[in-house]
């Protein structure tokens, strides 16, 4: 697998260029610029991202011809772009514009992060960068990626994929998953978690959940599993089983189990290391504690078995996670008055 591309100067604000072309998908669209463009987040002193628009044309009509949407820059502008996100477009069948796909391609050649939303993973594909890589796409296209560039690795089931320089998305809610792990990626746990839930969106999906849950995400207040999740983030340092997750939601193991497939798309404790990964996190950007002490108070056990699941999820060694979120480089929140 390629080396995973990261800010080795977290403090800087990268540049992220957002490519439209006809017929692009409003929502992920809409979740592009609602994690990456210019909202003012005042609790931080500092912007994360600086977002430009472009487009090969004036205007561009958005799917189904639903509205036009001006855009203020033009694919010369990628050229300066540390990230380049291409959203959905319903027509994957569909030549793209050779100078967008020429755009792509300049930008993969000089190391660019290039991210597909949903189909956006198709014009990847045409731009020729994903040959021989593994991605994600919507579940309903996995076969018409696959038949149309067999030499594309589909993961039919994950959420998103992370290659390094290039990330790909399935469908729907999975672009604002992917794009949070970006900001986590790129400014730490704490900030992606804030940015999370400003937008009332969870913050520590790891990508390898199951696209297609049984049932609709139940409000917390309607789900069952609500105040089993809350008991169980309260308590991530203890030992925590299924058996007992499931004595406080008042149902057998397998219930949870079925609870958890249905309505998160994972494991009760696979769901359980994914939020002690994450605590873990924050541990380390907080603070000046020994990975050991770390692996303790996050529920990880030892060090090497945070290091192990620190690779696993985060794509990094927690010692170097260190180096690029300590508490001197990652942007601070500022405290409520």
């Amino acid at each position: 697998m390629t080396p995973k591309a990261r800010n080795p100067f977290p403090g800087d604000v990268r540049r992220v260029a957002l490519l439209l072309d006809k017929n692009s998908n409003p929502f992920e669209v809409g979740c592009a610029c609602e994690i990456f463009g210019p909202r003012p987040y005042p609790e931080l002193e500092r912007d994360l991202y600086r977002l430009t628009v472009v487009a090969a044309d004036d205007s561009v009509t958005m799917r189904d011809g639903l509205f036009q949407i001006r855009a203020p820059g033009r694919l010369v502008d990628i050229d300066s772009a540390d990230t380049i996100i291409v959203p959905n477009r319903p027509e994957t069948g569909t030549a793209s514009n050779p100078a967008i796909l020429q755009a792509i391609r300049r930008a993969h050649a000089r190391g660019a992060r290039l991210v597909g939303l949903c189909s956006g993973a198709f014009v990847l594909a045409e731009a020729g960068v994903l040959e021989g890589r593994k991605v994600a796409v919507h579940w309903q296209l996995v076969d018409e990626l696959r038949n149309q560039y067999p030499a594309v690795h589909v993961a039919p089931d994950v959420l998103f994929v992370d290659e390094g320089d290039v990330l790909t998305s399935a469908g729907g809610a999975a672009s604002f998953d992917l794009a949070l792990h970006i900001v986590r990626t790129d400014h730490g746990a704490e900030i992606a978690s804030h940015v999370g839930r400003r937008l009332v969106f969870a913050s520590f999906r790891d990508g390898a959940q199951q696209q297609v849950v049984q049932h609709v995400m139940p409000e917390p207040t309607e789900s069952p599993l609500a105040p089993v999740l809350q008991w169980a983030n309260e308590r991530l340092p203890l030992k925590l089983t299924v058996e007992a997750m499931a004595r406080q939601g008042q149902m057998s193991p397998r219930a949870l189990h079925r609870r958890f497939r249905d309505e998160i798309g994972s494991t009760p404790m696979a769901w359980v290391t994914a939020q002690r990964v994450a605590l873990a996190c924050r541990l380390i950007e907080q603070s000046d504690l020994s990975m050991n002490l770390v692996a303790r108070k996050a529920g990880l056990g030892t060090d090497a078995n945070l290091r192990l699941l620190f690779q696993k999820h985060v794509g990094v060694a927690p010692s170097e996670y260190r180096k690029r979120f300590a508490p001197d480089t990652t942007p601070r929140l500022l405290p409520a008055e």
